[in-house]
């Protein structure tokens, strides 16, 4: 039997993470609950493997891992280097690249996408691996969407991803790489959401971040967004912050580009009262379907206003068996929400 190398996102379910990983397989159940999902399809991580296979790159990889395998900052770095020139000297697998092709169609003329890794064990209650692994926003036609497929695939190997996967004891682990491809929102307004405050761990409050545009000057430090804690009882907003937002990505003809936020929107709040209802009302239903605390990327469209989805994960560092532990700080977990490593 042939390797699946693609799915639908609608046709994954959580069982299929260890195939298509742990982003693609969550989006599929967001679709299954009847959740506002942007429609998308996954590359599997059999693809991953069939390109290294083909490619003959396997032991270029196992022996580049081996030396970084101390956590030497140079080991590391070399080994990352030399992982990604042999990656992108080689050629995307024939097969893998039609299905691709057929999928991307599938989806429209030359529709914008954001191509986003979805490795082994990521955003698990065990590990986030956010930050570790690259996302590409707003990419538009066949090509450029297998390029940065394969990009995801490299940085399976940065700096950063091996030094994690050493401290948590896996380096030596065979890697794998699944993609989620996925149609970009034209976001109005964009951020995430803690279906718990993110700080004291109370379960009651749900804490919204959110600024103009694309959340890249969120997590670029070019703005502050502004924040919301409100109660999931009464829908009432307990804590307001307005900031001032000065600067938007907005879609550009060769991806986001950063634009002035104009003078009477950039100290005026994001969200008014029906949006900030309709995020906590589907925050609770993603939290009630995965039954556990959610770290959730949101998106309203530019236009009509339509509210979605674009990923969810179970909030680390907290269970619901003890609810008085502090999980990772709100700000950590919206930077690794969208892709972003923390710089210190």
């Amino acid at each position: 039997m042939a390797a699946e190398l693609t799915r639908s996102l609608a046709e994954l379910r959580q069982a299929d993470s260890d195939s298509f990983g742990g982003k693609s397989s969550t989006l599929g159940e967001l679709i299954a609950a009847e959740i506002p999902v942007p429609p998308g399809f996954a590359v599997s991580c059999e693809a991953f493997r069939l390109f290294v296979s083909e490619a003959g790159i396997g032991d270029v990889i196992t022996h580049a891992v081996g030396r970084a395998s101390s956590g030497d900052v140079d080991a590391v770095n070399r080994a990352s280097h030399s992982i990604s020139e042999a990656m992108h000297s080689a050629p995307m697998p024939a097969a893998v690249r039609s299905e691709i092709e057929e999928r991307y169609g599938a989806l429209g003329d030359d529709v914008p996408v954001a191509v986003r890794s979805s490795a082994l064990g990521e955003d698990s209650q065990e590990a986030t691996f956010a930050g570790q692994q690259e996302t590409y926003l707003w990419i538009r036609g066949a090509d450029h969407v297998c390029d940065a497929v394969r990009d995801c695939w490299v940085s399976l190997y940065s700096p950063p991803a091996i030094s994690y996967r050493a401290r948590l004891g896996s380096v030596s682990e065979e890697a794998a790489m699944g993609v989620t491809v996925q149609e970009m929102v034209d976001a109005e307004v964009s951020g995430v959401m803690f279906t718990c405050n993110p700080v004291s761990g109370d379960p009651s409050m749900v804490a919204i971040n959110a600024s103009w545009g694309l959340g890249l000057a969120v997590v670029g430090g070019e703005v502050t967004p502004d924040d919301y804690l409100v109660s999931k009882v009464t829908r009432e907003v307990v804590r307001e912050k307005v900031s001032s937002k000065t600067v938007e990505y907005v879609p550009g003809e060769d991806g986001a580009i950063c634009v002035e936020v104009p003078e009477e929107r950039r100290d005026a709040a994001c969200l008014g009262s029906d949006a900030i209802a309709a995020l906590v009302d589907v925050g609770k239903r993603v939290e009630r379907y995965f039954d556990s605390r959610q770290d959730i990327e949101w998106a309203i469209a530019r236009g009509d206003g339509e509210l979605f989805i674009v990923q969810s994960r179970a909030v680390t560092g907290m269970t619901k068996a003890k609810e008085e532990t502090k999980p990772t700080s709100a700000m950590s977990l919206l930077m690794s929400t969208f892709g972003v490593e923390k710089k210190e």
